[in-house]
């Protein structure tokens, strides 16, 4: 009998989603290869953690094993052959027709839901995968353009190994997992999934001893710097893509793409408002009832002079045609919001002076 799915992850059968993906969680970090270099036992339960949660996580797919759980239709489940041919209880090559394994119901993306691009590092984990950054800029920069410092983390081969995992001198020998092809299969004939070897890490081979820089992973993580540019209106969650500027090239695949995500920073005066820059600046209750003139400053460092006239209202707003945020040959404006600031009541002289000019007008209080 296969093993229940249900008791890899330790859940009952009725678990909700959320209580599996915790599961998983947990039992997958603990388990992973990764963490346990030279633990084959390891890396063989991480491949049953992995496969109960694909198929427990899908919802058709884990109402499909339920019914089959229910009727013991999973006798003899759980059979796995190596990419190379694979071996049944017929012999090389064979398929036993009893058997099926419910890893092979439409395995996905096993790693990425806790590792992301880091956590897959057999094959998929090099070469082409494109690399993902986020990088917080000025709101300044943002609006106008132009370059920011990036550093991204990529996987360069070890210059100890030269990529193949082993100490110097070390033997290697076939992954017996694997067969020496680098991955596995999940199921049998139509229904095979093939996936990196999770013993070898996808390599084929097993060292008698791990390299003592990159621990056999046969990379190592290092610090890649670079000025990004910024284009002009830049706005939070906009991207960009760089052609060949994440991890290396590797085993005949081009270099991968970085995509750079830009997080805007909070200006402590200007906020946007499509093409719009909104600010706003206090006025004393003098400069509000007779008028004033201000200088107030402009998205490029500069001046602009804003006349406001007498008597205006707490929260007018002034606009300043044509230096704001630009785009396509369109040109934003500048909203001024005036806050006018009210004074504490005045004492001696000063406060019975006010008192009498609101008596004269009519002001009560």
């Amino acid at each position: 009998m296969a093993k229940d799915f249900y008791q890899v992850l330790g859940v009952p059968d009725t678990a909700t989603p959320p209580e599996i993906k915790k599961a998983y969680r947990r039992l997958a970090k603990q388990y992973h290869p990764d963490a346990n270099p030279n633990n084959p036992q390891a890396a063989d339960r991480f491949k049953e953690i992995s496969e109960a949660h694909t198929v427990l996580s899908d919802a058709d797919q884990r109402s499909k094993y339920d019914r089959m759980r229910k009727y013991g239709a999973f006798a003899g489940a759980g059979q796995r052959s190596p990419a190379s041919g694979g071996r049944g209880p017929g012999g090389p090559g064979q398929v036993d027709e009893n058997s099926f394994d419910f890893g092979d119901i439409g395995l996905g993306d096993i790693f990425s839901s806790i590792f992301g691009a880091r956590g897959r590092r057999g094959e998929e984990a090099r070469g082409s995968e494109v690399l993902e950054t986020v990088v917080e800029i000025p709101f300044r920069v943002a609006a106008m353009g132009g370059k920011v410092p990036v550093a991204v983390t990529v996987n360069e081969q070890c210059i100890t190994c030269h990529g193949s995992g082993a100490a110097p001198g070390a033997t290697v020998t076939t992954c017996s997992e694997c067969g020496g092809s680098g991955s596995v299969t999940f199921g049998q004939g139509s229904f095979a999934v093939h996936r990196p070897c999770p013993k070898c890490r996808g390599k084929g081979k097993i060292p008698s001893q791990y390299c003592g820089t990159c621990a056999g992973a046969g990379e190592i993580r290092t610090e890649r710097r670079l000025n990004v540019t910024v284009p002009a209106g830049t706005e939070s969650g906009a991207k960009i893509r760089l052609k060949g500027q994440g991890n290396p090239a590797r085993d005949g695949r081009p270099a991968s793409d970085l995509v750079v995500s830009f997080q805007v920073q909070q200006d402590r005066f200007f906020t946007r408002d499509g093409l719009d820059l909104r600010c706003e600046v206090p006025l004393n209750l003098a400069q509000a009832v007779y008028g004033t003139t201000l200088k107030v400053r402009t998205l490029d460092g500069k001046k602009v002079v804003l006349k406001v006239p007498p008597c205006t209202q707490p929260g007018r707003t002034f606009r300043i045609k044509g230096i704001g945020l630009e785009e396509k040959g369109r040109k934003g404006d500048q909203l001024i919001t005036v806050d006018v600031q009210i004074p504490a009541p005045a004492e001696g002289e000063a406060g019975a002076l006010f008192k009498k000019y609101a008596e004269m007008v009519g002001l009560k209080y």
